[in-house]
């Protein structure tokens, strides 16, 4: 096929389960691209010389590369072509915000549409599992060099493929019974199967990566106990898993869940699955969710499943500003979630019994830009208004959880306690110890943590084979 008519193939739109029936399931919302329309995308790619797609990428992927082999029907080639880069190929086709990221940078979306290479990314990484045919790298020769890392997020995955492919013997530590982090108690199974995770996972076990699940560093043992035991290194990835709430009155209520607790029952706990896990969930029928960035949206979403009649998405900006994937808000909407916006809580009302039935609210304006870049939200005098509700779930971002910054003397965290480290390498204030991700970083995107754990990787294998 000739340039011109490359340029002329319009871009793919993905197959989705209607939004009346997903809104009542936990099935994947996306269906996947077929091998034909997979190639058909991929053709799209007009393989430029000079790609600025790859820029976009934190973890660097060879993007034209792995699509020219899509476009040649090379599927397994292709899927093998981006684990040169990265582990995690299911999990970032589905989670990552590619529009923001690689497809921004795409030459083809300067006059219309980008390369869908998120969508391809899915495509191929599904179909070499769906073969069988997940091929397993030779290993290099040993090091003698033990690796510790602590937290089984992104970062921490992404840290323990890049190493263990160099030769170190690599353990990580997790404080929950299932390794994933983020990836299973955070993102709903309609956006991010807990199946694909366990292969992924399972896919660095057979690289040689040891897991140890229900170590609670900082508890059952500590840094310097790690270094005791003959760790060369240690990588900290624990994530930004601390609850964040508002300080209005009525917190309390019974019905006010963070949306660390709510997700963590319904998606590490399986509490959408009753009576199969007998995991306690409110299950609200007028539910409200604070909060407009993807925590939020995969809270509306999964109150929704969970049997609500009404889900209300309360935000204090307008849709211009929320944080959120585009995608997100597109599927909230479409599923019948009703957008409060512009609209902020300023106390909770509960009946006899200590159950919150309902939210005052203000209505705002936007004035001048805050330091996030946003116009801030200014309160409209005499507006309050209140929404009937029995659930509400607060979703306005988390904080660093303490535990192992209380336990390492020497470790220096920031104003908000976040790790401090050296941006380009991880390097903390602690000779040996590496850190990276949202405990670095704050909330942020799961490549971005893997982008940060790549360079964390590189630093620490220069670090122990110079030790």
């Amino acid at each position: 096929m000739d340039m011109k008519e490359r340029m002329k193939l319009p871009r793919h739109p993905m197959p989705e389960q209607d939004p009346k029936v997903r809104a009542r399931n936990f099935d994947e919302v996306p269906l996947g691209y077929t091998p034909e329309t997979a190639k058909e995308e991929a053709l799209r790619c007009i393989q430029c010389k000079n790609p600025t797609c790859i820029e976009g990428c934190p973890v660097e992927i060879d993007i034209p590369g792995f699509i020219k082999l899509v476009a040649e029907g090379d599927f397994l080639g292709a899927a093998r072509k981006i684990k040169e880069k990265n582990a995690l190929p299911a999990i970032c086709g589905r989670v990552c915000p590619q529009e923001d990221q690689c497809e921004a940078r795409c030459i083809r979306g300067k006059k219309g549409e980008p390369v869908a290479i998120g969508r391809l990314e899915r495509f191929v990484a599904d179909y070499e599992r769906s073969q069988g045919e997940v091929s397993i790298p030779e290993a290099a020769s040993p090091t003698g060099k033990k690796i510790a890392i602590v937290g089984s997020g992104p970062a921490g995955l992404t840290v323990a493929g890049d190493l263990i492919k160099l030769g170190h013997d690599v353990t990580i530590f997790e404080a929950l019974h299932k390794p994933g982090g983020v990836l299973v108690y955070g993102i709903p199974e309609f956006r991010l199967p807990k199946a694909i995770v366990a292969s992924e996972i399972d896919y660095l076990k057979k690289l040689g990566v040891k897991v140890a699940t229900s170590n609670v560093i900082g508890k059952l043992k500590t840094i310097d106990e790690l270094f005791e035991e003959g760790y060369d290194a240690v990588f900290l990835g624990t994530g930004a898993g601390a609850p964040t709430f508002m300080n209005i009155p009525g917190e309390n209520y019974n019905g006010i869940y963070s949306a660390n607790e709510y997700l963590t029952r319904s998606n590490l706990m399986k509490a959408y699955l009753f009576p199969e896990y007998d995991t306690p969930i409110v299950k609200g029928k007028n539910v409200a969710v604070i909060g407009g960035g993807n925590v939020a949206m995969d809270s509306a979403r999964t109150a929704l499943r969970l049997g609500a009649d009404n889900v209300y998405l309360v935000y204090r900006r307008s849709e211009k500003e929320m944080p959120a994937r585009i995608e997100e808000v597109h599927h909230a909407k479409e599923e019948g979630i009703q957008f409060h916006l512009l609209t902020n809580p300023t106390r909770y009302i509960g009946d006899e019994n200590g159950w919150v039935i309902g939210m005052e609210c203000l209505r705002m304006e936007l004035g001048e830009p805050d330091a996030s870049g946003r116009r801030r939200p200014v309160p409209i005098k005499g507006s309050e208004f209140v929404i009937d509700v029995d659930t509400v779930v607060v979703a306005i971002g988390t904080g660093a959880n303490p535990l192992i910054q209380s336990t390492t003397p020497g470790l220096d965290t920031n104003k908000w306690g976040y790790i401090m480290t050296n941006e380009e390498t991880g390097q903390t204030s602690r000779e040996g110890v590496f850190a990276g991700g949202d405990i670095v970083t704050g909330s942020a995107t799961v490549i971005l943590a893997m982008g940060a754990g790549r360079k964390a990787a590189t630093a620490i294998h220069k670090y122990v084979m110079n030790k």
